[in-house]
């Protein structure tokens, strides 16, 4: 395929829909879109009907640990080759398949436990909760990975635009999908019917199918060769990567609970608590590289294999773009969605508080909203592919700012449901169009021989901020009012702008701000 630019025919733009890596891309991100909220507000409504205490809902939240922290294991994705299955599908495709039946095997388990029995069975539930968000977060990391090295940087944003557009199909899958299927079954609040969710859960791993199948008819992409370690040796890295997780899982849960009794009384507010949980963070993270270290120094792993994995693919990142530039740019990573993830969060409790009932939500944010959400992922990796991302990147910066003032508007206007619609439908298209053209800049920032470790890295830190914040969004809704909370969302996005614009100045790219 010729690089599209410009001066390409848009017919020639619009072919390359039909390349066959953007189908695959669309099925992946299916796949990878279904698992997320058969975690989440799926199983939390599950839960709430089977009686279930919302407090201990909150137990939970264990298995989204996999997606904040998957660039632990990501440089294992990247490295080591799993038995049998990496000489019969190659690197990328074995790990693939290994994700996807965890999956399965998580899906068909949560359908066999009813968590209205409590006890045991409540922490099975749990367990297999966490086993499929780590499946789901380790089938993410291989799917970026593949993305980045089955095709060159001119379609990668037409790749980013179909793999959100799958994502989204399969969100909605697993959400309204599986809560149809669980009513229809006979499930409702007051009414529970274990069997109806056993069956829903049970559709919803066969569903997964649509992913494996595809694994298994897509191709192997080209990469560089890395170092092969023994059997042995893998396995000893394993240990120093479990014995890590170990340690943190341990501190950060123990910090969790002493937290609670120890700050109960405290009125640290939403900017307190913030740095209490940056600092519970960083003791875990401390405590699982200090035990990583001591089993490396115990001799559990050799130091170099060690070094190779975890330490080389950040090394090279600085090398590469030198400490100034890399500091900044890991600043504009992990600011770009801000505006968008920090009002998010609240979102539904402000159409709520609105007057909107639930049906009008689902119609206009969950199903209207999604489809204009794929339509401007696509808009935007159309644009970028023609214009450059780095241009697509900054107008992405201004819409996801900018649509956050509409919400004044509704603010003032109350329930008025054709507003609704008209604001819906700018934060979904500008959401939909700043991700695709993000997605592909993050792209042009990873090393080929680190593709699954950097990646990974960096789609970490695109939420980890954004979502600590919007954890206070609520406390800020408080002392804001709603018309300050949104113009405060929309100052965020400023810093963002003018970090795009330095970054299109600065980076060696093929398409700076032209």
């Amino acid at each position: 395929m010729n690089p599209i630019t410009e001066k390409t025919p848009w017919s020639q733009t619009l072919l390359a829909l039909l390349d066959r890596r953007v189908l695959v891309l669309a099925l992946l991100g299916f796949s990878a879109g279904l698992p997320i909220l058969l975690i989440f507000s799926s199983l939390s409504l599950w839960l709430l009907e089977a009686g279930v205490e919302r407090k201990a809902v909150t137990f939970f939240s264990w298995a989204a640990l996999g997606y904040s922290f998957k660039f632990v294991w990501a440089p294992l994705v990247d490295r080591m080759p799993l038995p049998k299955l990496t000489a019969w599908l190659g690197q990328r495709r074995s790990w693939l398949l290994l994700a996807q039946l965890g999956i399965v095997v998580a899906l068909l388990g949560m359908s066999r436990v009813d968590p209205a029995s409590g006890g045991h069975s409540l922490v099975g539930m749990a367990l297999l909760a966490v086993l499929l968000g780590f499946s789901s977060a380790t089938q993410d990391v291989v799917i970026d990975a593949y993305r980045i090295e089955s095709a060159p940087a001119d379609i990668q944003a037409l790749l980013s635009s179909a793999y959100i557009a799958g994502y989204r199909v399969g969100m909605i899958a697993a959400g309204a999908g599986a809560l149809y299927l669980a009513s229809y079954w006979g499930s409702a609040q007051g009414a529970y019917v274990f069997d109806a969710w056993q069956q829903t859960y049970a559709t919803m791993a066969a569903v997964m199918g649509v992913g494996i199948l595809t694994n298994l008819w897509m191709r192997e992409p080209v990469r560089p060769e890395g170092a092969v370690w023994s059997a042995a040796g893998n396995a000893r890295l394993f240990a120093v990567f479990a014995g890590g997780v170990g340690a943190f899982v341990a501190v950060f849960f123990w910090l969790g609970e002493a937290s609670q009794t120890l700050l109960a009384g405290a009125a640290m507010g939403p900017l307190g608590g913030l740095l209490w949980e940056a600092l519970r963070l960083l003791l875990a993270l401390a405590a699982a590289v200090v035990v990583g270290r001591a089993l490396v120094s115990a001799g559990v792993a050799q130091a170099e294999v060690a070094r190779q994995t975890w330490v080389v693919p950040v090394q090279d990142f600085f090398a590469r773009y030198g400490a100034h530039t890399a500091w900044l740019l890991l600043a504009l990573i992990g600011l770009y969605r801000i505006s968008d993830i920090v009002l998010g969060v609240i979102s539904n409790v402000f159409y709520a508080d609105m007057g909107f009932s639930k049906i009008e939500i689902a119609n206009a944010v969950k199903t209207y909203g999604v489809i204009i959400g794929i339509v401007g992922g696509f808009l935007g990796g159309i644009l970028a592919t023609r214009w450059g991302v780095m241009r697509c990147l900054f107008w992405g910066a201004v819409m996801a700012a900018l649509t956050n003032l509409a919400f004044v508007a509704l603010t003032q206007a109350g329930h008025n449901l054709p507003l609704l619609y008209a604001v819906v439908s700018a934060d979904n298209l500008a959401a939909g169009f700043a991700s695709a053209a993000f997605v592909a800049f993050l792209s042009s920032l990873v090393n080929v021989s680190f593709t699954a470790t950097q990646y990974a890295l960096f789609s970490s830190l695109m939420t980890l901020l954004p979502k600590s914040l919007g954890g206070y969004s609520g406390g800020m809704v408080d002392a804001l009012g709603y018309p300050g909370f949104f113009v405060v969302t929309t100052a965020m996005g400023l810093p963002v702008i003018a970090l795009v614009l330095w970054a299109g100045r600065h980076l060696q790219l093929r398409d700076p701000l032209r």
